[in-house]
Protein backbone atom coordinates (compact mmCIF):
# COMPACT_ATOMS: atom_id res chain seq x y z
CA UNK A 1 0.00 0.00 0.00
CA UNK A 2 1.25 3.24 -0.62
CA UNK A 3 1.46 6.20 1.83
CA UNK A 4 1.12 9.73 0.25
CA UNK A 5 2.15 12.25 3.17
CA UNK A 6 1.54 15.85 2.52
CA UNK A 7 3.54 17.75 0.26
CA UNK A 8 5.66 21.02 1.22
CA UNK A 9 3.07 22.69 -0.58
CA UNK A 10 0.40 21.28 0.88
CA UNK A 11 1.54 22.19 4.49
CA UNK A 12 1.71 26.04 3.70
CA UNK A 13 -1.28 26.02 2.52
CA UNK A 14 -2.50 24.66 5.76
CA UNK A 15 -0.80 26.57 7.85
CA UNK A 16 -1.87 29.53 5.43
CA UNK A 17 -5.32 28.73 6.10
CA UNK A 18 -5.23 28.93 10.38
CA UNK A 19 -3.00 31.72 10.33
CA UNK A 20 0.53 30.56 10.90
CA UNK A 21 4.22 30.88 8.85
CA UNK A 22 5.69 27.62 11.13
CA UNK A 23 4.59 24.60 12.42
CA UNK A 24 6.69 25.12 15.51
CA UNK A 25 4.04 27.78 16.07
CA UNK A 26 1.68 25.70 16.85
CA UNK A 27 3.46 24.27 19.99
CA UNK A 28 4.20 27.38 21.54
CA UNK A 29 1.32 27.19 24.16
CA UNK A 30 3.49 24.70 25.43
CA UNK A 31 6.80 25.81 27.99
CA UNK A 32 9.69 25.27 25.85
CA UNK A 33 11.07 23.46 28.56
CA UNK A 34 8.22 20.79 28.58
CA UNK A 35 8.15 20.19 25.04
CA UNK A 36 10.95 17.31 24.75
CA UNK A 37 11.32 16.24 28.21
CA UNK A 38 14.11 13.73 28.93
CA UNK A 39 12.84 10.30 28.90
CA UNK A 40 14.86 8.64 31.97
CA UNK A 41 13.91 4.85 31.24
CA UNK A 42 15.43 2.26 32.76
CA UNK A 43 18.29 0.45 30.85
CA UNK A 44 16.88 -2.80 29.04
CA UNK A 45 16.63 -6.17 30.13
CA UNK A 46 16.10 -9.78 29.31
CA UNK A 47 12.53 -10.69 28.18
CA UNK A 48 12.63 -13.18 30.79
CA UNK A 49 13.05 -10.65 33.56
CA UNK A 50 10.46 -8.23 31.84
CA UNK A 51 7.68 -11.31 32.00
CA UNK A 52 9.11 -11.90 35.70
CA UNK A 53 8.09 -8.62 36.71
CA UNK A 54 4.85 -8.31 34.48
CA UNK A 55 3.70 -11.04 36.06
CA UNK A 56 4.24 -10.29 40.08
CA UNK A 57 2.19 -7.26 39.20
CA UNK A 58 -0.55 -8.89 37.73
CA UNK A 59 -0.35 -11.40 41.13
CA UNK A 60 -1.47 -8.40 42.62
CA UNK A 61 -4.85 -7.93 41.78
CA UNK A 62 -7.97 -9.54 42.56
CA UNK A 63 -8.95 -12.16 40.00
CA UNK A 64 -12.75 -13.31 39.56
CA UNK A 65 -11.35 -16.71 38.35
CA UNK A 66 -9.68 -17.34 41.40
CA UNK A 67 -11.77 -15.29 43.93
CA UNK A 68 -14.92 -15.74 45.18
CA UNK A 69 -17.31 -12.60 43.52
CA UNK A 70 -20.82 -11.33 44.23
CA UNK A 71 -20.03 -8.08 42.65
CA UNK A 72 -22.34 -7.34 39.34
CA UNK A 73 -23.99 -4.13 38.39
CA UNK A 74 -23.44 -3.91 34.53
CA UNK A 75 -20.17 -6.36 34.57
CA UNK A 76 -20.51 -9.90 35.32
CA UNK A 77 -18.37 -12.59 35.57
CA UNK A 78 -19.67 -15.38 33.48
CA UNK A 79 -18.10 -18.48 31.70
CA UNK A 80 -16.34 -17.64 28.46
CA UNK A 81 -16.66 -21.09 26.39
CA UNK A 82 -12.79 -21.96 24.83
CA UNK A 83 -14.58 -21.73 21.45
CA UNK A 84 -15.26 -18.22 21.44
CA UNK A 85 -11.64 -17.28 21.56
CA UNK A 86 -10.46 -19.98 19.50
CA UNK A 87 -12.66 -18.37 16.59
CA UNK A 88 -11.66 -14.83 17.59
CA UNK A 89 -7.67 -15.81 17.46
CA UNK A 90 -8.24 -16.22 13.76
CA UNK A 91 -6.22 -13.71 11.88
CA UNK A 92 -8.96 -12.78 9.42
CA UNK A 93 -10.85 -11.84 12.10
CA UNK A 94 -8.41 -10.28 14.47
CA UNK A 95 -7.51 -7.71 12.36
CA UNK A 96 -10.78 -7.04 10.30
CA UNK A 97 -11.60 -3.67 9.82
CA UNK A 98 -15.68 -2.10 8.56
CA UNK A 99 -15.86 -3.84 5.50
CA UNK A 100 -16.42 -1.26 2.82
CA UNK A 101 -15.47 -4.17 0.13
CA UNK A 102 -18.22 -6.57 0.18
CA UNK A 103 -16.08 -8.23 -2.23
CA UNK A 104 -13.73 -9.26 0.32
CA UNK A 105 -15.02 -8.89 3.30
CA UNK A 106 -17.92 -11.92 2.96
CA UNK A 107 -16.81 -13.66 6.49
CA UNK A 108 -17.19 -10.58 7.99
CA UNK A 109 -20.34 -9.43 6.66
CA UNK A 110 -21.88 -12.25 7.77
CA UNK A 111 -20.71 -12.65 11.36
CA UNK A 112 -22.06 -9.12 11.68
CA UNK A 113 -25.13 -10.67 9.77
CA UNK A 114 -25.85 -13.50 12.48
CA UNK A 115 -25.01 -11.31 15.33
CA UNK A 116 -28.10 -8.65 14.05
CA UNK A 117 -30.13 -12.33 13.09
CA UNK A 118 -29.36 -13.26 16.95
CA UNK A 119 -30.17 -10.23 19.05
CA UNK A 120 -33.27 -9.58 17.28
CA UNK A 121 -34.56 -13.54 18.16
CA UNK A 122 -33.30 -12.41 21.60
CA UNK A 123 -35.18 -9.25 22.03
CA UNK A 124 -37.91 -10.02 20.28
CA UNK A 125 -37.52 -6.85 17.44
CA UNK A 126 -37.45 -6.76 13.80
CA UNK A 127 -33.75 -4.91 13.24
CA UNK A 128 -30.56 -4.63 14.87
CA UNK A 129 -27.21 -3.06 14.28
CA UNK A 130 -23.67 -3.94 15.02
CA UNK A 131 -22.06 -0.97 16.07
CA UNK A 132 -22.28 0.33 19.33
CA UNK A 133 -19.56 0.57 22.09
CA UNK A 134 -21.30 -0.55 25.22
CA UNK A 135 -24.57 -0.40 27.09
CA UNK A 136 -24.58 3.33 28.12
CA UNK A 137 -24.10 4.59 24.70
CA UNK A 138 -26.76 2.27 23.40
CA UNK A 139 -29.02 3.29 26.01
CA UNK A 140 -28.65 6.93 25.02
CA UNK A 141 -28.58 6.13 20.76
CA UNK A 142 -31.92 4.16 21.70
CA UNK A 143 -33.39 6.81 23.22
CA UNK A 144 -32.54 10.03 21.11
CA UNK A 145 -33.64 8.27 17.94
CA UNK A 146 -36.66 8.43 19.33
CA UNK A 147 -36.58 12.53 19.63
CA UNK A 148 -38.53 14.39 17.04
CA UNK A 149 -38.55 17.95 16.94
CA UNK A 150 -40.43 18.92 14.24
CA UNK A 151 -43.29 16.32 16.29
CA UNK A 152 -42.42 18.39 19.47
CA UNK A 153 -41.61 14.92 20.92
CA UNK A 154 -38.33 16.14 22.68
CA UNK A 155 -38.51 14.95 26.32
CA UNK A 156 -37.07 12.15 27.45
CA UNK A 157 -38.49 10.66 30.89
CA UNK A 158 -35.72 7.93 32.24
CA UNK A 159 -36.53 5.79 35.25
CA UNK A 160 -34.71 6.34 38.27
CA UNK A 161 -34.39 2.53 38.49
CA UNK A 162 -32.00 2.86 35.42
CA UNK A 163 -28.50 2.51 35.84
CA UNK A 164 -26.95 5.41 37.27
CA UNK A 165 -24.02 5.24 34.78
CA UNK A 166 -26.34 4.75 31.96
CA UNK A 167 -28.57 8.17 33.04
CA UNK A 168 -25.49 9.99 33.40
CA UNK A 169 -24.29 9.31 30.15
CA UNK A 170 -27.73 9.73 28.59
CA UNK A 171 -27.43 13.57 30.26
CA UNK A 172 -23.79 13.80 28.06
CA UNK A 173 -25.50 13.13 25.24
CA UNK A 174 -28.23 15.20 25.28
CA UNK A 175 -25.90 18.09 26.66
CA UNK A 176 -26.79 20.79 24.09
CA UNK A 177 -29.56 19.66 22.16
CA UNK A 178 -33.02 20.78 22.41
CA UNK A 179 -34.18 17.90 24.77
CA UNK A 180 -35.27 17.64 28.13
CA UNK A 181 -34.42 14.43 30.56
CA UNK A 182 -36.93 13.76 33.31
CA UNK A 183 -35.61 11.95 35.52
CA UNK A 184 -38.73 9.43 37.44
CA UNK A 185 -37.16 9.22 41.62
CA UNK A 186 -36.48 6.07 42.61
CA UNK A 187 -39.62 4.31 44.37
CA UNK A 188 -38.46 2.56 47.66
CA UNK A 189 -40.10 -0.54 46.18
CA UNK A 190 -37.29 -0.14 43.32
CA UNK A 191 -39.59 -0.74 41.07
CA UNK A 192 -41.11 1.70 38.72
CA UNK A 193 -44.81 1.43 38.02
CA UNK A 194 -47.28 3.27 35.73
CA UNK A 195 -48.40 5.58 38.50
CA UNK A 196 -44.89 6.78 39.18
CA UNK A 197 -44.43 7.65 35.40
CA UNK A 198 -47.71 9.27 35.30
CA UNK A 199 -46.76 12.93 36.37
CA UNK A 200 -43.56 12.85 34.07
CA UNK A 201 -45.31 12.14 30.90
CA UNK A 202 -47.55 14.19 28.30
CA UNK A 203 -47.65 14.84 24.54
CA UNK A 204 -44.11 16.10 24.62
CA UNK A 205 -42.46 12.72 26.03
CA UNK A 206 -40.96 11.34 22.98
CA UNK A 207 -39.99 8.40 24.80
CA UNK A 208 -39.99 6.43 28.17
CA UNK A 209 -36.99 4.13 29.56
CA UNK A 210 -36.92 2.00 31.73
CA UNK A 211 -34.26 -1.67 32.94
CA UNK A 212 -35.06 -5.04 32.71
CA UNK A 213 -34.13 -6.11 35.01
CA UNK A 214 -33.23 -2.96 36.48
CA UNK A 215 -30.61 -1.87 38.39
CA UNK A 216 -31.43 -3.17 41.65
CA UNK A 217 -32.30 -6.51 39.69
CA UNK A 218 -35.66 -5.37 40.33
CA UNK A 219 -37.82 -7.00 36.90
CA UNK A 220 -40.36 -4.43 35.96
CA UNK A 221 -43.65 -4.98 34.44
CA UNK A 222 -42.80 -4.08 30.91
CA UNK A 223 -46.18 -4.47 29.67
CA UNK A 224 -47.64 -1.95 31.92
CA UNK A 225 -45.44 0.81 31.60
CA UNK A 226 -45.22 0.62 27.97
CA UNK A 227 -49.02 0.74 27.93
CA UNK A 228 -48.24 4.63 29.93
CA UNK A 229 -45.90 5.30 27.09
CA UNK A 230 -48.19 4.57 24.22
CA UNK A 231 -51.03 5.92 25.72
CA UNK A 232 -49.69 9.70 25.14
CA UNK A 233 -47.96 8.58 21.72
CA UNK A 234 -44.38 8.30 23.87
CA UNK A 235 -41.95 5.28 22.14
CA UNK A 236 -40.75 2.48 24.94
CA UNK A 237 -37.27 2.12 25.60
CA UNK A 238 -35.82 -0.74 27.08
CA UNK A 239 -32.49 -1.05 28.12
CA UNK A 240 -31.76 -5.26 28.60
CA UNK A 241 -29.13 -7.89 30.54
CA UNK A 242 -29.19 -10.59 27.70
CA UNK A 243 -28.02 -13.22 29.97
CA UNK A 244 -31.87 -12.77 31.83
CA UNK A 245 -33.79 -13.12 28.28
CA UNK A 246 -32.84 -16.96 28.52
CA UNK A 247 -35.62 -16.89 31.46
CA UNK A 248 -37.99 -14.03 30.54
CA UNK A 249 -40.07 -12.62 28.10
CA UNK A 250 -37.97 -10.66 24.94
CA UNK A 251 -39.20 -7.46 25.56
CA UNK A 252 -40.93 -6.87 22.09
CA UNK A 253 -43.45 -9.26 23.28
CA UNK A 254 -44.00 -6.66 25.98
CA UNK A 255 -44.42 -3.51 23.67
CA UNK A 256 -41.23 -2.46 23.33
CA UNK A 257 -40.41 -0.12 20.66
CA UNK A 258 -36.40 0.03 20.98
CA UNK A 259 -34.18 -2.20 22.99
CA UNK A 260 -30.77 -1.99 23.93
CA UNK A 261 -28.48 -3.58 26.46
CA UNK A 262 -24.70 -4.51 27.44
CA UNK A 263 -23.68 -7.38 25.30
CA UNK A 264 -20.52 -8.01 27.82
CA UNK A 265 -21.75 -11.23 29.00
CA UNK A 266 -22.04 -13.05 25.94
CA UNK A 267 -18.45 -14.21 25.94
CA UNK A 268 -16.45 -10.94 26.64
CA UNK A 269 -14.45 -11.01 30.11
CA UNK A 270 -14.64 -8.48 32.23
CA UNK A 271 -11.04 -7.31 31.31
CA UNK A 272 -11.06 -4.07 34.07
CA UNK A 273 -14.42 -2.85 32.75
CA UNK A 274 -13.85 -3.07 28.76
CA UNK A 275 -14.20 -3.34 26.06
CA UNK A 276 -18.03 -3.96 26.21
CA UNK A 277 -20.20 -4.39 23.24
CA UNK A 278 -23.69 -2.24 22.75
CA UNK A 279 -26.75 -3.93 21.46
CA UNK A 280 -29.44 -1.73 19.67
CA UNK A 281 -32.65 -3.06 18.52
CA UNK A 282 -35.81 -1.31 17.41
CA UNK A 283 -38.95 -1.83 15.59
CA UNK A 284 -38.66 -1.85 11.44
CA UNK A 285 -40.15 1.78 11.51
CA UNK A 286 -37.36 3.04 13.33
CA UNK A 287 -35.05 1.70 10.58
CA UNK A 288 -33.77 4.16 8.67
CA UNK A 289 -32.75 6.19 12.33
CA UNK A 290 -30.84 4.16 13.42
CA UNK A 291 -26.74 4.91 14.20
CA UNK A 292 -23.69 2.65 12.59
CA UNK A 293 -24.48 0.25 9.81
CA UNK A 294 -26.79 -2.40 8.74
CA UNK A 295 -25.45 -5.91 7.20
CA UNK A 296 -27.64 -7.78 4.93
CA UNK A 297 -28.31 -10.78 2.84
CA UNK A 298 -29.07 -10.97 -1.16
CA UNK A 299 -28.10 -13.05 -4.43
CA UNK A 300 -25.69 -12.08 -6.84
CA UNK A 301 -26.15 -12.47 -10.73
CA UNK A 302 -25.25 -16.27 -10.39
CA UNK A 303 -27.76 -16.54 -7.59
CA UNK A 304 -25.50 -17.26 -4.62
CA UNK A 305 -26.30 -16.41 -1.36
CA UNK A 306 -23.79 -12.96 -0.16
CA UNK A 307 -23.68 -10.18 2.29
CA UNK A 308 -23.50 -6.65 1.90
CA UNK A 309 -23.73 -3.16 4.12
CA UNK A 310 -27.35 -2.20 3.31
CA UNK A 311 -27.95 0.87 5.78
CA UNK A 312 -25.49 3.85 6.76
CA UNK A 313 -28.02 6.39 6.88
CA UNK A 314 -26.72 8.46 9.72
CA UNK A 315 -22.94 8.11 8.97
CA UNK A 316 -20.14 10.82 8.54
CA UNK A 317 -18.75 8.93 5.66
CA UNK A 318 -21.77 8.71 4.28
CA UNK A 319 -23.71 12.21 4.94
CA UNK A 320 -20.89 14.26 5.93
CA UNK A 321 -21.50 17.75 7.66
CA UNK A 322 -25.42 16.57 7.79
CA UNK A 323 -24.30 13.28 9.94
CA UNK A 324 -26.16 12.67 12.94
CA UNK A 325 -23.90 9.80 14.25
CA UNK A 326 -20.03 9.30 14.71
CA UNK A 327 -20.22 5.78 15.24
CA UNK A 328 -17.91 5.29 12.03
CA UNK A 329 -16.25 1.77 13.14
CA UNK A 330 -17.83 -1.03 14.97
CA UNK A 331 -17.52 -3.59 17.66
CA UNK A 332 -16.91 -6.03 15.25
CA UNK A 333 -14.91 -8.65 17.13
CA UNK A 334 -16.75 -8.36 20.25
CA UNK A 335 -20.34 -8.88 18.46
CA UNK A 336 -18.11 -11.71 16.86
CA UNK A 337 -17.54 -13.15 20.63
CA UNK A 338 -21.35 -12.92 21.44
CA UNK A 339 -22.30 -14.69 18.02
CA UNK A 340 -19.98 -17.40 18.79
CA UNK A 341 -21.21 -17.84 22.03
CA UNK A 342 -24.67 -18.02 21.52
CA UNK A 343 -24.25 -20.30 18.74
CA UNK A 344 -22.38 -22.71 20.79
CA UNK A 345 -25.09 -22.61 23.63
CA UNK A 346 -28.26 -22.46 21.72
CA UNK A 347 -31.20 -21.73 23.13
CA UNK A 348 -31.24 -24.03 25.56
CA UNK A 349 -27.76 -23.96 26.99
CA UNK A 350 -29.00 -20.04 27.43
CA UNK A 351 -31.70 -20.78 29.30
CA UNK A 352 -30.16 -23.12 31.63
CA UNK A 353 -27.87 -20.05 32.43
CA UNK A 354 -30.19 -18.16 33.06
CA UNK A 355 -31.68 -20.90 35.68
CA UNK A 356 -28.87 -21.00 37.49
CA UNK A 357 -28.02 -17.27 37.69
CA UNK A 358 -31.45 -16.96 39.17
CA UNK A 359 -31.71 -19.99 41.49
CA UNK A 360 -28.06 -19.48 42.87
CA UNK A 361 -29.35 -15.76 43.51
CA UNK A 362 -32.24 -16.62 45.32
CA UNK A 363 -30.34 -19.06 47.40
CA UNK A 364 -27.75 -16.14 48.60
CA UNK A 365 -30.70 -13.71 49.07
CA UNK A 366 -32.06 -16.66 51.75
CA UNK A 367 -28.81 -16.87 53.12
CA UNK A 368 -28.36 -13.40 53.89
CA UNK A 369 -31.64 -12.51 55.19
CA UNK A 370 -31.40 -15.00 57.69
CA UNK A 371 -28.53 -13.32 59.13
CA UNK A 372 -29.27 -10.95 62.32
CA UNK A 373 -29.09 -6.88 61.01
CA UNK A 374 -28.94 -8.10 57.40
CA UNK A 375 -32.89 -7.39 55.17
CA UNK A 376 -33.60 -7.32 52.03
CA UNK A 377 -34.44 -4.33 50.41
CA UNK A 378 -37.22 -4.19 47.67
CA UNK A 379 -40.67 -5.43 45.90
CA UNK A 380 -41.12 -7.77 43.22
CA UNK A 381 -39.39 -10.27 41.77
CA UNK A 382 -35.77 -10.38 40.49
CA UNK A 383 -33.10 -12.08 38.71
CA UNK A 384 -29.44 -12.52 39.77
CA UNK A 385 -28.99 -9.32 42.01
CA UNK A 386 -30.85 -7.74 44.96
CA UNK A 387 -30.51 -5.44 47.44
CA UNK A 388 -29.39 -5.51 51.08
CA UNK A 389 -29.54 -3.14 53.43
CA UNK A 390 -25.89 -3.79 55.83
CA UNK A 391 -25.54 -3.60 59.82
CA UNK A 392 -22.61 -1.87 58.99
CA UNK A 393 -21.10 0.57 56.28
CA UNK A 394 -21.10 -1.32 52.94
CA UNK A 395 -17.44 -0.10 51.87
CA UNK A 396 -16.37 -1.41 55.08
CA UNK A 397 -17.71 -4.62 54.92
CA UNK A 398 -16.30 -4.86 51.42
CA UNK A 399 -12.83 -4.21 52.60
CA UNK A 400 -13.64 -6.68 55.30
CA UNK A 401 -14.86 -9.39 52.85
CA UNK A 402 -11.16 -9.04 50.83
CA UNK A 403 -9.33 -9.68 53.89
CA UNK A 404 -11.11 -13.08 53.89
CA UNK A 405 -10.31 -13.17 49.73
CA UNK A 406 -14.18 -12.65 49.04
CA UNK A 407 -14.76 -9.79 46.54
CA UNK A 408 -18.46 -8.40 47.82
CA UNK A 409 -20.89 -6.77 46.32
CA UNK A 410 -21.43 -2.77 45.35
CA UNK A 411 -21.34 -0.48 48.13
CA UNK A 412 -24.89 1.51 46.12
CA UNK A 413 -24.01 4.67 47.80
CA UNK A 414 -20.81 5.29 45.65
CA UNK A 415 -23.19 5.56 42.86
CA UNK A 416 -26.53 6.56 44.74
CA UNK A 417 -25.73 8.73 47.87
CA UNK A 418 -28.80 8.48 49.21
CA UNK A 419 -28.56 4.97 49.55
CA UNK A 420 -25.48 3.97 51.61
CA UNK A 421 -26.81 1.85 53.37
CA UNK A 422 -27.28 -0.63 50.71
CA UNK A 423 -25.17 -3.61 49.24
CA UNK A 424 -25.94 -4.65 45.70
CA UNK A 425 -24.93 -8.30 45.00
CA UNK A 426 -24.48 -10.83 42.26
CA UNK A 427 -24.67 -14.57 41.98
CA UNK A 428 -24.15 -16.23 38.14
CA UNK A 429 -23.62 -19.42 37.11
CA UNK A 430 -20.08 -19.32 38.56
CA UNK A 431 -21.14 -18.73 42.01
CA UNK A 432 -20.98 -22.41 43.32
CA UNK A 433 -22.65 -23.28 47.07
CA UNK A 434 -19.53 -22.95 48.66
CA UNK A 435 -19.09 -19.63 47.30
CA UNK A 436 -21.87 -18.57 48.99
CA UNK A 437 -21.57 -20.52 52.08
CA UNK A 438 -18.36 -18.61 52.62
CA UNK A 439 -19.55 -15.25 52.56
CA UNK A 440 -22.45 -15.83 54.87
CA UNK A 441 -19.79 -17.26 57.33
CA UNK A 442 -17.66 -14.06 56.90
CA UNK A 443 -20.45 -11.80 57.39
CA UNK A 444 -21.67 -13.95 60.45
CA UNK A 445 -18.33 -13.07 61.39
CA UNK A 446 -18.16 -9.63 61.30
CA UNK A 447 -21.60 -9.13 62.93
CA UNK A 448 -20.90 -11.34 66.11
Amino acid sequence: MVFSPHTPEDRAIMLQTIGVDRIEELFEGIPASYRFPELRLPPPVAEADIFRELLELSLRNWSTVATPTFLGAGSYNHYVPAVVHQVLWRGEFYTAYTPYQPEVSQGTLQSIYEFQSLVCLLTGMDVANASMYDGATALAEGALLCVSPPRGRTAIVVAGTVHPYYRGVLRTYTRGLPVEVREVPIPDSLRTTPQDLERFVDESTACVVVQYPNFYGRIEDLAALAETAHAVGARFVVSTYPIALGLLRPPGELGADVVTGEGQCLGIPQSFGGPGLGLLAARMELVRHLPGRLIGATVDREGKRGFVMVLQTREQHIRREKATSNICTNQGLMALAATVYLSALGKQGLQKIAKLCYHKAHYLAQRIAELPGWSLVGEGPFFNEFVVRCPQDPRAINEFLLQRGIIGGLAVGELVPEQDDLMLLCATELTTKEHIDRLVEALRDLTE
